[in-house]
């Protein structure tokens, strides 16, 4: 969509993206052993799969393309913040140490969704 290969890399909502990915890894330290293949794995590809598929979708040749992936990443981020609650309401982490996290998500759904409209009326 985009002729410069950095283009995604200066979207904001790609570098809080980022920032997710550092923060749910973060997190995972804090499950129990018993949860560090099973809910830890899924925390790690659904925090992944926001930034990843933000970065491809910036990368296809057209807007639809682009809305498309973006739409995936928005369903990775409603992923990721109910896992979250779930440990929450597991008790594997308090909200505390999960502020940041929900406060990531919450920020970057707005910024998607604002992102996608923008999209689909240019």
């Amino acid at each position: 969509m985009n002729n410069d290969t950095n283009y995604y890399k200066n979207l904001i909502v790609w570098q809080r993206s980022m920032d997710l990915v550092e923060e749910t890894y973060r997190l995972i330290n804090f499950l129990p052993s018993d949860e560090r293949f099973a809910l830890a794995d899924q925390m790690r590809r659904s925090a992944v799969s926001i930034v990843s598929n933000i970065a491809e979708g910036a990368g296809r040749k057209t807007k639809n393309d682009f809305i498309q992936f973006l739409s995936i990443a928005r369903g990775s981020k409603y992923e990721l913040e109910t896992q979250i609650l779930i440990c929450v309401r597991l008790n594997y982490f308090n909200e505390e140490q999960s502020g940041l996290a929900l406060q990531l998500c919450s920020e970057i759904g707005k910024m998607l969704n604002s992102l996608i409209k923008k999209l689909m009326v240019s």
